[in-house]
C-alpha cells in the first residue's frame, strides 16, 4: 500500500470524528415538541426548575427533550406517566445543566422498577436494598432505577437525597473512563487536589458521626460525588450553610449558583 492510503485513512477517520461531533452538538431540537403541560409538572414537581429564570427555563426544557430523542425510558411490569418521565429526564439535566454543551454518550434506556430490588434485579424476595443503580457487562448503557424511590427524591423539598442525581451523577463520573469519584469531564485540573483533599476530610467526619452527609458517601469515593452531588442539588441551602467550603467548590465544579 502507498503512503497516501496510511494518510488518508487517520484525515478520514478524523473528518468522520468532527462531522459526529457536529451532529451530535449541533442536532435541532424543536421547542414546539415541548408539551405546555410538562412546565406544569416541572413548576410542581422539580425545585431546580421551578426556581429557575425564565430563559433558563427554556433550556432546560431543551435540554428535556434532547435527553427524550437520546434515551427511552421504559416501565418493567408498571405503567409510567408523564412526570415519571420528566423526573428522569430533570435528574439527567439538573448535573449537566452548567454544560450546555455537553450530553450523555453512555447511556441509551432507563428502565423504571415498581420498587428496590436485589443484585439480581428482583423486586420480591431478600437483599432489595438497591434504589438505582448504572449497569455494567450485559447492561451496559444501561440504568435502573426503583419508581417509589425516584418520585421520593423530588417530593420533599428539605430532602438531601435523590436517586435519580445519584445515579446520572456516575454516569459523569463513567465518562471519563474512570469510575473514581473525580469528574474529569466536568472538573478544571486546578480544582481536582481540593476536591480530593475535602472529599477525605469529610469522609473522615462521616465515619466519626461529624457529618449529616448520608454515610453511604462514606463508603467510597465515588459513592462520595455522587451523595454529595445530590445534596448540593437537592438542598442547596442547607447545603451551603452546613459544608459551605464543600459547596463552594461544587458551585465551580458544576458550574451553577443557587
Amino acid at each position: 500500500m502507498t503512503t497516501n492510503f496510511y494518510v488518508f485513512i487517520p484525515l478520514l477517520v478524523l473528518v468522520m470524528l468532527i462531522v459526529w461531533r457536529i451532529w451530535f452538538y449541533k442536532k435541532k431540537i424543536n421547542l414546539n415538541d415541548f408539551n405546555p403541560a410538562w412546565r406544569n409538572i416541572l413548576n410542581k414537581e422539580v425545585l431546580f426548575y421551578a426556581d429557575l429564570s425564565k430563559t433558563d427555563k427554556i433550556r432546560f426544557e431543551q435540554e428535556v427533550l434532547y435527553f427524550f430523542d437520546d434515551v427511552t425510558i421504559t416501565g418493567v411490569k408498571i405503567e409510567i406517566n408523564d412526570t415519571d418521565r420528566l423526573l428522569v429526564a430533570a435528574s439527567a439535566v439538573i448535573p449537566l445543566f452548567g454544560f450546555p454543551e455537553l450530553r450523555y454518550r453512555n447511556i441509551n434506556e432507563v428502565l423504571l422498577y415498581e420498587s428496590s430490588f436485589n443484585e439480581e434485579h428482583q423486586t420480591e424476595g431478600e437483599g432489595r436494598n438497591i434504589l438505582g443503580k448504572v449497569g455494567t457487562g450485559d447492561m451496559n448503557r444501561l440504568m435502573i432505577l426503583s419508581l417509589p424511590a425516584l418520585r421520593a427524591g423530588f417530593q420533599n423539598k428539605n430532602a438531601t437525597s435523590n436517586v435519580g442525581i445519584h445515579e446520572f451523577v456516575h454516569l459523569i463520573d463513567k465518562a471519563d473512563g474512570a469510575i473514581d469519584g473525580i469528574p474529569e469531564s466536568l472538573m478544571h485540573n486546578t480544582y481536582v487536589a481540593p476536591w480530593l483533599k475535602l472529599m477525605h476530610k469529610e469522609i473522615d467526619n462521616i465515619r466519626e458521626n461529624k457529618s449529616d452527609i448520608n454515610p453511604y458517601g462514606a463508603t467510597s469515593e465515588v459513592e462520595f460525588l455522587s451523595v454529595a452531588s445530590e445534596y448540593f442539588f437537592s438542598n442547596p441551602e442547607a447545603f451551603q450553610k452546613k459544608h459551605p467550603e464543600l459547596y463552594g467548590l461544587m458551585q465551580k465544579m458544576y458550574r451553577h449558583s443557587f
